[in-house]
């Protein structure tokens, strides 16, 4: 539960009470191996799934078999909390890594609606937080090239890994092949293999793969255009 806490508490108090109801929240958690759906495409799931650890993506197949990756879930994430409207899901979620998930029983997600608003308004906001993502996603899949994209990329995982307590001093784990990388840009795997290059190259990181040292943040930043805004990382009452 701990991810989840410490990032809603990067955005708003979270009283003693509502993280008690997040706790009773959750059902005992669960292994997913790398590479298995921890939800399926057009399934009609009756509770939303939090990330506890490990890395998740949500994605999209395409009749020509090609996969795209449309957002990185990292640990405190509801990979599907909009199930709870949406009712079926029109994506897949895959566990990139070895994951661990907890399920949140779409009644108690109701119930937290009718007796705990605050706590209702904090989720919503996470809701929110994703289609900010997928925005910035978007832009960058469509007006910036392969470098831009791959630097904003990098500088959006550290500081969602970061607000969870999983990355700091400008160092994160980034366990990710270079094809899964390719996916999530748009990019092969021997593109994303030249950017890695030429971004050691210039100074802007040190890859020793999985761990991923940012040597120069303001650079990165400059290339990526990144405007952390979208996170919402400032603590405002919701």
């Amino acid at each position: 539960m701990n991810p989840l806490v410490e990032k809603l508490s990067r955005r708003d108090v979270v009283t003693d009470v509502e993280q008690a109801v997040l706790a009773e929240l959750l059902d005992p958690p669960r292994a997913v191996a790398a590479g298995e759906d921890i939800v399926k495409n057009h399934s009609r799931p009756d509770h939303s799934t939090l990330l506890l650890s490990g890395l998740a993506a949500r994605y999209v197949y395409l009749a020509d078999g090609g996969r795209q990756i449309t957002e990185i879930g990292v640990p405190g994430d509801f990979m599907d909390l909009h199930s709870l409207l949406m009712k079926q899901m029109d994506h897949g979620v895959l566990a990139l890594t070895e994951v661990t998930v907890a399920g949140a029983p779409h009644g108690k997600l109701r119930a937290i609606t009718e007796d705990h608003p605050h706590l209702t308004r904090l989720l919503w906001l996470d809701t929110i937080i994703d289609a900010a993502i997928h925005r910035q996603w978007l832009a960058a899949m469509g007006r910036r090239n392969g470098l831009g994209r791959f630097a904003h990329l990098i500088a959006e995982l550290y500081l969602r890994l970061e607000t969870v307590g999983l990355a700091r001093d400008h160092v994160l784990e980034l366990p990710l092949s270079q094809p899964v990388l390719g996916d999530a840009l748009g990019l092969s795997a021997v593109h994303v293999n030249r950017l890695v290059a030429e971004m050691r190259a210039s100074g802007m990181l040190k890859w020793t793969h999985p761990r991923v040292e940012i040597l120069d943040w303001d650079r990165l930043v400059e290339v990526a255009e990144f405007d952390p805004t979208y996170l919402r990382l400032r603590k405002e009452a919701v």
